[in-house]
């Protein structure tokens, strides 16, 4: 008798590598929540699978003719359910957890995802979503991509640094001229900061509330505004009424007080983040050549 185990077992294996690995439906109706997560999924093709979006998700506009399913952080289950997701994409700031749990318990799938700014977690983030629509080889472009513009942007910083050196830089995030917020360490206005060729001069980690004491001893040479609510001049305007001892800053006084688009700061690294950084260190280093012509400080 022959003896057919070696080719049998070949078979076998060829078979089940032909055969398509069970698994989960891909899902065919989502919701989103957290702008650069939303921004993702159309960047990587996913756009005509939305059918909700959050309020942090205005990037490209036409995500705003959407349904709104509120802020990420006060997410309701009726509102969201009436949607009939497959699934609620979204990144570890979403919430609360009962409404995660409800929706869970009610079979949505909730894909929470981190928000860290840097180039780990994005690509664990790309490699997830590029999963989720059935595309990960779109995703692996994407990433690929981003890290040629990143290293371009470090490139321009380091020839920028041989010039001039690393400003000290503050972010402050406000809403309509309440009391901003500075960014400090692990945070991604500070990644941002950084990346950009800036010196981030705060030391305290997340987002604090500064004395007037405070702002003036760290004298930031760039102040960087973000507002929620607020856009250009009159964002600029709100900020310095609600902190009259800005004015006598260096940032101040030189007129370099920047604007920044808050939408850069939620939901991770977005797809914009490159040309935000073009702009910010165009904004830092006015004497080199920039490499996008966006980013000029508020007048």
């Amino acid at each position: 008798m022959k003896y057919y185990g070696p080719a049998l077992a070949l078979a076998a294996s060829l078979l089940c590598h032909a055969l398509p690995v069970s698994a989960d439906p891909l899902p065919q109706r989502w919701v989103s929540a957290g702008g650069s997560l939303s921004e993702w999924v159309v960047a990587l093709g996913g756009e005509s699978k939305l059918v909700g979006v959050d309020t942090t998700s205005l990037n490209p506009a036409s995500l705003q003719k959407l349904p709104s399913i509120g802020y990420q952080r006060q997410l309701a289950a009726e509102g969201i359910l009436a949607l009939r997701p497959d699934v609620l994409l979204g990144s570890e700031e979403m919430g609360p957890p009962p409404v995660l749990a409800q929706l869970q318990a009610a079979g949505v799938r909730v894909e929470s995802l981190s928000a860290k700014a840097n180039m780990a977690t994005l690509e664990d983030n790309l490699t997830r979503i590029g999963a989720l629509l059935g595309d990960p080889q779109r995703a692996e472009k994407a990433l690929a991509d981003y890290q040629q513009r990143l290293a371009t942007q470090a490139d321009w910083v380091a020839q920028a640094q041989r010039e001039q050196k690393a400003p000290g830089v503050m972010l402050l995030l406000g809403h309509a001229g309440n009391s901003p917020m500075a960014a400090g360490q692990d945070t991604a206005a500070a990644w941002l900061i950084e990346q950009a060729g800036g010196r981030n001069l705060t030391t305290h980690n997340g987002y604090k509330a500064l004395s007037t004491e405070a702002l003036m001893a760290l004298d930031p040479e760039v102040v960087v505004f973000a507002d929620r609510r607020l856009v250009g001049e009159e964002a600029k305007q709100a900020l310095l009424k609600s902190n009259p001892a800005l004015a006598a800053t260096r940032a101040a006084r030189d007129g370099r007080l920047v604007a920044l688009d808050p939408t850069l700061l939620v939901g991770g690294l977005g797809p914009r983040i490159p040309d935000g950084l073009a702009a910010l260190s165009a904004a830092f280093y006015p004497a080199s050549q920039p490499l996008a012509a966006e980013a000029q400080p508020t007048p």
